[in-house]
């Protein structure tokens, strides 16, 4: 008989992520992370596995020995393997580039750069490294150990998934495969990141945020520069060229098989970033970007700086300019895609795989016949596939690689997902319905709203520890995505700019209104939760509505004025986000500063009216407030004025804070307080519904 799927799943599932495979397409390597049983803290391993092997064949194997190596890479000659690891010779804990026959062996440091390493490419012929490493400045000389002050001058200083940044930046280094010696070959005050090797290896693309206003924009672009032979032992490279003029955004970018172009997944709006809607793109010097993809789908992407570009793969061909592999978002559902570039411009995009999950790693062999991905569906967590992409229907080619989590999974049931469209004037809003073990529809069931983050993220066919752990003590949970959330196409996307706790707010009800028709829900006993721009919503619905019983919020901003002084991305989200870009500049700018002068602070009132906390005095619902002290996003502050203010006002209120966590801690943070963040919101939800 299975168990419910409780608050402590983070220290017994395993995750399965950032797969490579090997040039021949006989091997695959990814990494495995879990949580330690006996430390409870995290560790992340290098697994490989055979591809040629029968589906009863040899399970993967453990092919590193580290306590937290990722980032593995064979080399295109097939000889060996990189990763990175943390630690070792001079390099204190800073991670590094290390290597290993791809055979098997003993690991060794290959590079000791001064800074982090983020990521790094081989180059075609396995002879050098195109590498990312943190730069800092040169530290001010401080007597003995005495505690020294932080200077800051610029905006993006820091960032809530890194850390302090101060004047530090991102820069390419080339690093010789056998000796490890290195040579920078960026710089500057900005970041350059995710480097492709042209097919010759004679020139690096890469995405620079070198643009003029980086400062107050995530716009990022890309460039080229030349690498002879000779850069790694010091010759100076050249200066790197622009590639990507009428393209305001780049996250991720490959070269076309003869070398003469560049594909790039990116954006030409000034507004909402490009991780939330891209397309694809040709480049060529002297012409202006061909797009090649619609918003039917979204490419998918990393995050420069923090997750390297997934692979985007431009394959030779006999016929057109051949054709492109790479993984697509639509509707909440990952897929892999194959296009083939005709020199007249777009062709539609073919799917290969089939849907009905999240996919958030790829790899390919050299000629990308054999794909391996990693993700999850709502009843597994994480696991890898490698599918024949030739073969007709691949879907039928498709086998499982990894069964970490069946053990765990044969005692702990995930909850069935029902899915179904909600039609809002001129907009489909689709919901997901998530139903408690031995669920009987004779029954009356309390029910829990889900909000996601963003507003611009999305909800998918995945698994979602929290909508599992509320199915599994016994809550229907309604998880929705209103307008706003990504992979519906740019206008749905874009609906919600400067109309926070408007529409959205209008999908979010009628998707309950909705559900609430069903018999088995008992109306009497509803509960919202959400997170980030989810507690943001939570806080915003109690104070319009006292439909719900009890409500948790997980970082909620409820005050935008005072958060958008605070946050660490205020500028670059906060002013699209909230329509705060005034004619004639940027919100401290000429207009504004007229209006400050003048006592006449019109900018701050329209953001109090979409701001929950001048609704607090509506509120009848209690409220549980759950925060990371070390928030950089969402700052702490945003809970510490709403709890203040709801207890004035002798409300039913609690604040939970989480110390030392960041706005990302339900994914990164230590094991401990991530269960305890579900036990707090499972327990509030027991007291009041």
């Amino acid at each position: 008989m299975t168990q419910p799927i409780g608050p402590d799943l983070f220290r017994h599932l395993k995750t399965v992520g950032d797969p490579t495979v090997s040039p021949d397409g006989s091997r695959c390597a990814y990494v495995l992370s879990w949580i330690d049983q006996d430390s409870s803290e995290p560790r992340a391993r290098i697994y490989q596995a055979g591809l040629d092997a029968a589906p009863d064949g040899a399970p993967p194997q453990p092919f590193t020995q580290g306590n937290n190596d990722g980032h593995p890479r064979y080399s295109p000659n097939g000889a060996t393997l990189a990763f990175l690891r943390a630690g070792g010779n001079g390099a204190g804990s800073t991670r590094q580039v290390w290597t290993m026959p791809a055979g098997g062996g003993e690991a060794a440091q290959l590079t000791d750069l001064a800074g982090d390493v983020r990521e790094f490419v081989w180059s075609p012929d396995s002879a050098r490294l195109a590498v990312v490493s943190d730069v800092a400045p040169m530290d001010r000389p401080k007597e003995l150990d005495l505690p020294a002050a932080k200077e800051v001058r610029r905006i993006r200083y820091r960032h809530d998934a890194i850390g302090w940044r101060g004047d530090s930046h991102f820069h390419l280094f080339l690093v010789d495969a056998a000796t490890g010696k290195s040579c920078q070959i960026t710089s500057g005050d900005w970041d350059d990141m995710a480097p492709a090797w042209s097919p010759d290896g004679r020139r690096l693309a890469f995405i620079s945020g070198r643009s003029g206003d980086r400062d107050i924009t995530a716009t990022n672009e890309v460039y080229v520069v030349d690498v002879a032979d000779g850069a790694v032992s010091g010759e100076e490279p050249s200066e790197p060229e622009p590639w990507s003029q009428g393209l305001a955004d780049v996250a991720a970018v490959s070269w076309s098989p003869d070398g003469s172009r560049l594909l790039a997944a990116g954006g030409t709006g000034d507004g909402l970033a490009v991780l939330w809607q891209a397309y694809l793109y040709i480049l060529e010097p002297g012409r202006p970007p061909q797009q090649l993809t619609d918003d039917s789908l979204r490419p998918c992407l990393g995050y420069p700086g923090i997750y390297p570009p997934l692979d985007l793969r431009w394959l030779p061909g006999d016929e057109d300019d051949g054709c492109i592999v790479f993984l697509g978002d639509s509707q909440g559902e990952t897929r892999l895609y194959e296009m083939a570039v005709k020199p007249e411009g777009r062709s539609a995009p073919a799917a290969i795989t089939a849907g009905g999950e999240l996919l958030s790693g790829v790899a390919m062999d050299a000629a990308a016949n054999r794909v391996v991905v990693a993700g999850s569906h709502p009843a597994s967590p994480s696991d890898a596939y490698v599918i024949n992409r030739l073969a007709q229907p691949c879907e039928t080619n498709r086998r499982r690689l990894t069964s970490h989590n069946d053990a765990w999974l044969s005692r702990h049931a995930p909850a069935p997902m029902e899915k179904f469209v909600l039609e809002r004037e001129d907009w489909d809003i689709e919901c997901r319905l998530y139903h408690p073990p031995g669920f009987d529809p004779k029954q009356r069931y309390p029910l829990v709203l889900e909000i996601h983050g963003g507003p611009n993220g999305a909800f998918y066919d995945s698994f979602v520890p929290w909508h599992q752990v509320l199915a599994g003590a016994g809550y229907l949970t309604l998880a929705v995505n209103p307008r706003g959330s990504s992979t519906y196409g740019e206008e749905f996307v874009n609906a919600v700019l400067g109309d926070w706790g408007g529409d959205d707010y209008r999908d979010l009800m009628a998707a309950l209104d909705l559900i609430c028709q069903r018999d088995y829900v008992d109306t009497d006993r509803l509960g919202v939760h959400g997170y980030s721009y989810g507690g943001y919503m939570t806080t915003w619905m109690i104070g319009h509505t006292d439909r719900f019983r009890a409500a948790v919020a997980g970082a909620p901003c409820i005050d935008l004025w005072t958060m958008y002084g605070t946050s660490d991305i205020a500028t670059s989200f906060g002013e699209t986000q909230w329509a705060i870009r005034l004619a004639g500049g940027m919100p401290i700018s000429r207009p504004l500063a007229n209006e400050l002068a003048e006592g006449v602070d019109t900018l701050a009132f329209r953001l109090l009216q979409r701001s929950p906390i001048k609704f607090a005095p509506q509120v009848e619902t209690p409220v549980l407030l759950l925060h990371g002290e070390a928030d950089a996003r969402c700052p702490i502050s945003q809970s510490e004025q709403y709890f203040q203010v709801m207890k004035r006002l002798d409300k039913e209120v609690e604040m939970v804070r989480f110390p030392g966590c960041g706005h990302g801690f339900l994914r990164t943070g230590h094991v401990a307080l991530r269960q305890e963040y579900l036990e707090r919101m499972l327990g509030w939800f027991q007291r009041w519904l």
